[in-house]
């Protein structure tokens, strides 16, 4: 089995809902996004998936999050948007085109973050 995994980052706002605490607040992040995908059979180059395409579709969908306050997204609109419910809408977002994305990883700070991956 092969992966192969990109790392981006975007800076934004949010604020959690039914919490109780300082996360309530509006505050911001600069999130540390990894995308991992994986796969049994490379390419006849050798590759799994390029890096620069996979790059590409990822920050298109981080581009979305930038400089935003997710909870004013649609998507978002009525959701707790956690470190573990984007994360979900990345992996999402990113399977639209790659149906062998494996997990993704959001960071809030360099040493805290959720992961989304579903069971195959």
């Amino acid at each position: 089995m092969f992966e192969v995994k990109v790392e981006t980052s975007f800076s934004s706002a949010h604020h959690l809902l039914n919490y109780k605490g300082k996360c309530e607040n509006m505050h911001g992040h600069n999130w540390k996004v990894e995308v991992v995908l994986k796969g049994e059979s490379l390419d006849d180059s050798n590759i799994l998936v390029d890096f620069k395409v996979l790059k590409k579709n990822v920050n298109e969908v981080v581009d979305y999050l930038d400089h935003k306050d997710i909870n004013e997204l649609p998507e978002f609109k009525g959701v707790s948007p956690s470190s573990e419910i984007i994360a979900k809408y990345i992996y999402n977002e990113v399977k639209k085109k790659f149906n062998n994305v494996y997990k993704v990883s959001v960071y809030e700070t360099l040493t805290s973050c959720a992961t989304y991956y579903e069971e195959q």
